[in-house]
């Protein structure tokens, strides 16, 4: 029986971007968002955490990567997959 290994990598500020493109090639996980980066480029403000998600969504299908749904990260992440009310 083979071990499956969940890894993630992160960048802050102009880092982010490069470390996310390296951390998908190597087949890991990233995040993205304002909490880490406030720009979309180099002297550009992001308009928000949704434009950055999106342009990591665009590059990881480009590079062949597909993208966890919702529910999907909470079950790799062993997370509950509903929400009690």
């Amino acid at each position: 029986m083979g071990i499956t290994q969940i890894w993630s990598a992160l960048g802050i500020g102009q880092d982010q971007l490069p470390v996310n493109m390296h951390t998908i090639l190597l087949g890991g996980h990233v995040r993205t968002g304002l909490e880490d980066n406030i720009y979309y480029r180099k002297g550009e403000l992001a308009t928000g955490s949704a434009q950055l998600a999106a342009r990591i969504v665009r590059l990881s299908r480009e590079l062949g990567r597909e993208i966890a749904t919702p529910a999907e990260a909470r079950e790799l992440m062993g997370l509950p997959t509903g929400l009690s009310s």
